[in-house]
């Protein structure tokens, strides 16, 4: 079939006259660039704008899903400087002259710190320093990791770990340097997380501290079991996410929050906290500035404690001579 011919509809006799005199306007309008902006009509609302049901507080903004938002909103509970790794040696107490108060503490050990290496928001995303502990054999360690040891210019490390940071001037240790147990001073509070003793596994009872049934009144053989596990038609006739229950008990990773620093031994690398720490004896920890205190005005690098030991030097010296 032959191509139909295109109409011409300002010719058609179904428009009226007024209609037909809008046709040429509206081709001369199409040949003109549209105007930027339209013009809509409608009505005002007296109400203001939606409150975003997904924000903390109803009059604060959205939270942003970029990467440097999400460090801003951690950077007030990020450490300004790095944390170290001690083994966990035992428990003892010390005695206050004063009162005669007995406060048991743990001793920890810092074992060879040295940096390994740096994590900067450029090439890794945050920043963070990498902490090696204690020592291994070259031939029990894989040519990868001989290799990142070879380039920090350290030995081969047991331990590794990471400790985030705020910023870049978390830094201030270089690559290779050691770091000792003056890192922490007498007073502060420190967070330290490790992994704690496994227990194997546990009923209910010794688990989750649960009191028992009665030991009478019909009771037949069920008096250290936890009873019924879930309703059949109030929970939806299964067992609800989280019940507690008989399990592997311990063998997981635990933080101990505010624990106070008593008393440092440079020479031995012994630091001294108040109470319990997780794991058994020579248990690696990660020990950190309190996150729930105020920062400490501790150094931030080995050049701020050199001044502390040489005032130490003439004092020692003036004893020797008298």
């Amino acid at each position: 079939m032959p191509p139909r011919a295109p109409l011409n509809w300002g010719s058609l006799p179904l428009l009226s006259s007024a209609t037909r005199s809008l046709v040429p306007l509206a081709q001369q309008n199409a040949a003109t660039p549209a105007l930027s902006y339209t013009s809509t009509r409608g009505i005002k609302s007296t109400f203001g704008p939606k409150r975003d049901r997904f924000a903390h507080r109803h009059d604060a903004p959205a939270l942003n899903s970029t990467t440097t938002a999400a460090l801003e909103r951690k950077a007030h509970s990020t450490p300004l400087r790095t944390g170290l790794l001690a083994l966990k040696r035992g428990m003892t107490a010390l005695y206050d002259p004063e009162t005669g108060k007995r406060t048991p503490c743990t001793v920890l050990q810092v074992d060879r710190n040295e940096v390994v290496a740096h994590k900067t928001r450029d090439i890794h995303g945050y920043w963070a320093v990498q902490i090696g502990a204690g020592q291994k054999e070259p031939r029990n360690v894989t040519r990868p990791l001989l290799g990142h040891f070879a380039q920090a210019g350290v030995s081969p490390k047991r331990h590794l770990a990471e400790f985030k940071v705020k910023d870049g001037a978390g830094l201030a240790l270089s690559v290779g340097e050691s770091v000792g147990a003056n890192w922490f001073a007498p007073g502060q509070w420190v967070d330290i997380r490790g992994i704690s003793r496994g227990m194997g596994f546990a009923g209910g009872m010794k688990r989750h501290g649960f009191g028992g049934q009665p030991a009478s009144h019909g009771n037949s053989l069920t008096h250290r079991a936890m009873g019924s596990a879930g309703g059949s038609q109030g929970s939806g006739s299964r067992v609800l996410p989280g019940k507690r229950m008989a399990g592997n008990m311990g063998n997981e990773s635990v933080t101990v929050k505010n624990l106070k620093v008593l008393q440092v031994d440079e020479a031995n690398g012994l630091i001294v906290v108040t109470g319990c720490v997780p794991g058994p004896k020579n248990q690696i920890l990660k020990v950190q500035d309190a996150l729930g205190k105020p920062w400490p005005k501790g150094p931030m690098s080995n050049a701020e404690l050199t001044p502390i030991a040489e005032a130490a030097e003439p004092v020692e010296a003036a004893t020797a001579t008298a």
